[in-house]
């Protein structure tokens, strides 16, 4: 068998995490993804990320971390020729990916109605901060604007100390797994229909999306969610400070929280309803703060989990990546090597994994403009003409 989307080509033209995300995932999955980049702008996550030579050399780690197995290319869209080439492409092509504002490809004529005339199958999708539609539409955003906007920076912190953001920009890679989400369904939709597809991506829909129960809650009965920190609705099921560190409680429901208070012989502690529970919620708090400092962190995980209770101490990003079950994973491929790039290097792969044909890493992340002249060259330009290409700047 063949990995699902092996020869399907995807033109991505977008920039920062959350559209080269998604087209990475499909990557991953065999589709060709050809990355496109203005020659005068490249992508922003070229030049950011923690190792600075890198970021110099336009291979930075927030680039790094989506870009293998695509292939590279400079186009600048706003000449003729460049748009040009890019609709040569977009005729071999299934899907185009793209991220920038609202109708600035529609004025360039490289809107979904301009090439479905060219490409009839063509899937299209746009990645944006609020929507092609709507009295936003036009704002522009990053993960941390939209994390103040959709409501979850306030819900985020302790009641003392909030708003608090999240640390990781997880609504933009959440906006990429959707779209690729997405993107896959569009696919699927024209095996069966022979139809392309118009596909709107917002960064606000996902995180009201990342919300779902918080918003069904707020509409039904008008509360906000408040800012907690650590402590939970369930003394059992919350963090508490141990003889070196913390530890996460997950008993949460009636059930674990039975075996838990069984397992730390307090039977009188048990509850029969979550009613009960709430009601005693401060004792029970009271009571799992002085058993849990009798212990260090690690010890607490290994003896509860050896008796079926949900629980963690809290580790750092180091030693979670540490962590022999990540290894047994496949969750990370590590880069022996790489153009541009001096040393080896790991990156995330995918979220899931296939007993055969699944997600893999083939190529190592591009170069700007490291394929220019082999992906012109398929297109049937002579190395004249894209010696020509390079000296006007359309390339």
């Amino acid at each position: 068998m063949a990995r699902p989307f092996e020869g399907i080509r995807i033109i991505d033209i977008t920039h920062v995490l959350a559209g080269p995300f998604a087209a990475y995932q499909l990557a991953l999955m065999g589709a060709d993804v050809i990355k496109v980049e203005d020659p005068n702008d490249p992508d922003q996550s070229r030049d950011s990320g923690t190792d600075n030579d890198l970021n110099h050399a336009l291979m930075g780690t927030g680039f790094l971390t989506q870009g293998s197995n695509k292939r590279a290319i400079s186009l600048n869209l706003k000449t003729p020729e460049g748009r040009e080439i890019l609709k040569k492409l977009v005729a071999t092509a299934d899907v185009l990916v793209e991220n920038y504002r609202p109708g600035a490809f529609e004025a360039l004529g490289l809107g979904y109605e301009d090439l479905r005339k060219i490409n009839p199958k063509l899937i299209y999708a746009s990645f944006s901060a609020f929507g092609q539609g709507g009295p936003k539409r036009e704002r522009t955003a990053y993960d941390h604007v939209i994390q103040s906007t959709s409501g979850i920076m306030a819900m985020t912190g302790t009641p003392e100390a909030n708003p608090i953001k999240i640390g990781a920009p997880a609504i933009d890679y959440a906006t990429g797994t959707m779209g690729a989400y997405a993107l896959s369904a569009a696919l699927f939709q024209r095996e069966r229909t022979g139809q392309g597809q118009r596909i709107d991506m917002a960064m606000l829909d996902v995180a009201m999306i990342l919300m779902a129960s918080h918003v069904t809650g707020y509409l039904r009965n008008g509360k906000h969610p408040k800012p907690s920190g650590n402590r939970t609705g369930h003394a059992t099921s919350m963090a508490y400070q141990t003889a070196d560190g913390h530890v996460m409680l997950g008993a949460s429901n009636l059930r674990q929280q039975r075996r838990l208070w069984t397992v730390l012989e307090r039977p009188d502690m048990i509850k029969r309803t979550n009613d009960e529970r709430d009601a005693d919620h401060d004792r029970e708090e009271a009571t799992l703060r002085e058993i849990m400092l009798t212990r260090t962190a690690a010890e607490w995980e290994e003896w509860l989990q050896a008796r079926h209770v949900p629980a963690s101490r809290v580790r750092t990003m180091g030693e979670a990546l540490a962590d022999p079950q990540i290894a047994s994973r496949a969750v990370l491929h590590r880069h022996d090597s790489a153009p541009g790039i001096n040393g080896s290097f790991s990156v995330p792969v995918a979220a899931f994994k296939f007993a055969h044909d699944g997600p893999r890493v083939d190529r190592p992340p591009p170069m700007f403009g490291q394929h220019n002249d082999e992906i012109l060259g398929e297109l049937g330009y002579s190395k004249d003409q894209i010696a020509g290409f390079r000296t006007a700047k359309i390339i």
